[in-house]
């Protein structure tokens, strides 16, 4: 899904702002897609860029490299930033690392995350290295959603090679997170039985004090909660952050919050 702007008398970028949404390691962007459709009701143009590996089948997962889905978030990113003055960012589970690692290598205006992951919770996480070539696959992680009759399409398995990967992006993420000088805004489920606590004792440690400026419990969702019982509550307060944002950016003389 994209929606771009920008002014065609002059070419310069649209003063409209502009949401970049990622999704969730062996998901897929429908899991996005009711979000980005609530934030351009709300004002905003978006893109939600399919990952690389993903919404094909799960064996193309298998060689796909963490900086592959860090350089395509980028390049969503400068797409963006080509036609808009502020590029907020939205992730779901490793969509949200995600969102975080490209807010320390680029002007995020803010960032808005829904159980994000910043730690694989399995104990062979640091042992795939060489378990992928032991197990080629498991069983997914997909649909822990509490709305019945919802489905994310993501895959029906998760290949232990990409496994790999996101236990090294996740990682990564971890290290840079002091460098996230954009405000942050958490969605939490009280419920969620792919993402532990421990990836947001990781965030609130990592963030520079003052940065994580929202937490929200989502309480009758689960880990997609954007196809959850709470995903209303997620879009409201989603698109208030980002005008409220957008609007101290213009107040500001400097045109910073």
């Amino acid at each position: 899904m994209s929606h771009e702007g920008q002014s065609e008398a002059t070419g310069r970028p649209a003063d409209k702002p502009a949401v970049l949404l990622i999704h969730g390691f062996t998901g897929s962007t429908t899991a996005m897609r009711p979000w980005a459709q609530a934030l351009e009701s709300a004002g905003f143009d978006t893109l939600t860029p399919v990952l690389p590996g993903h919404e094909t089948t799960w064996h193309d997962m298998i060689n796909r490299p963490y900086a592959e889905w860090i350089h395509a978030t980028e390049q969503a990113f400068d797409k963006l930033a080509d036609t808009h003055h502020q590029v907020f960012v939205a992730g779901l589970s490793m969509g949200g690392a995600l969102a975080l690692h490209l807010a320390t290598r680029r002007n995020v205006a803010a960032v808005s995350l829904v159980n994000p992951g910043l730690v694989v919770d399995s104990s062979l996480a640091p042992y795939t290295k060489w378990l992928r070539h032991v197990v080629r696959s498991v069983a997914p992680i997909s649909n822990d959603i509490a709305k019945r009759g919802a489905d994310e399409n993501a895959y029906e398995r998760t290949p232990v090679a990409a496994v790999h990967q996101l236990h090294q992006l996740f990682a990564q993420t971890r290290r840079r997170l002091a460098l996230v000088t954009a405000p942050v805004q958490l969605f939490r489920s009280t419920v969620d039985n792919v993402v532990s606590d421990a990836s947001v004792r990781a965030l609130t440690a990592g963030l520079t004090p003052g940065t994580l400026v929202e937490h929200h419990q989502l309480l009758h969702s689960k880990h997609v909660a954007t196809l959850d019982y709470d995903a209303a509550q997620i879009f409201e307060e989603s698109a208030r952050f980002f005008h409220q944002v957008a609007a101290q950016v213009a107040e500001s003389p400097k045109g910073r919050p």
